[in-house]
């Protein structure tokens, strides 16, 4: 079998998501909060224990979230790739001020994509309709900034898109980048990609 060659390097901007992120989480809490509101209307009264108990839930239920989102990664690269459990790797970069879940195994384009968006149905979404169901402001609350937290996975799968869909695609350790590789030399080679 041939080695895999690298072609290509798509990597975040980690200004530039930040401050993406922060806008879309204000975006979807407001967007949501108002859809809420509408849905069940204001409540009769509000009470400072009611007030706290939802910020408390609100908390523990983000962090909970963030935990699953980066948990969700590992499913996805098990579940699509068939990647061993071995390969897998979780951690906190307190310099970059994130969680990151990832695998040292090569993965096919189509199964890196499915794998970067799992998350955000699971910890965004899901919990979004979740909080409708049971009709709990925090809990839509919480959804809604897992729904903003998802703008790198977004960031990365629209750039994956460019490119060929069995080219293999190795997650960096230690950075938010992705390295792409191919078996076969390529006619052309495709720019660093920087988001």
């Amino acid at each position: 079998m041939t080695d895999p060659v690298k072609f290509a390097v798509i990597e975040l901007d980690m200004h530039h998501i930040t401050k993406q992120n922060v806008w879309l989480t204000f975006i979807a809490s407001i967007v949501l909060l108002f859809a809420y509101y509408l849905t069940f209307g204001w409540p009769e009264h509000f009470s400072i224990s009611s007030i706290l108990l939802n910020i408390v839930l609100f908390v523990v239920l983000y962090v909970a979230l963030i935990v699953l989102h980066e948990i969700c990664h590992l499913i996805g690269f098990v579940l699509f790739g068939r990647v061993p459990l071995s390969s897998l790797k979780y951690g906190l970069n307190l310099k970059l001020g994130v969680a990151y879940a990832t695998t040292t195994e090569l993965l096919p384009n189509y199964v890196m994509r499915k794998a970067l968006l799992l998350p955000f149905w699971v910890t965004g979404v899901i919990p979004v309709i979740i909080g409708f169901a049971i009709e709990n402001v925090a809990v839509v609350l919480g959804g809604a900034w897992l729904i903003a937290g998802a703008i790198g996975d977004f960031a990365m799968y629209t750039a994956l898109l460019k490119y060929p869909k069995n080219c293999l695609v190795k997650d960096d350790e230690k950075f938010p980048r992705l390295h792409l590789y191919s078996l076969k030399p390529l006619e052309t080679t495709k720019k660093d990609t920087t988001l």
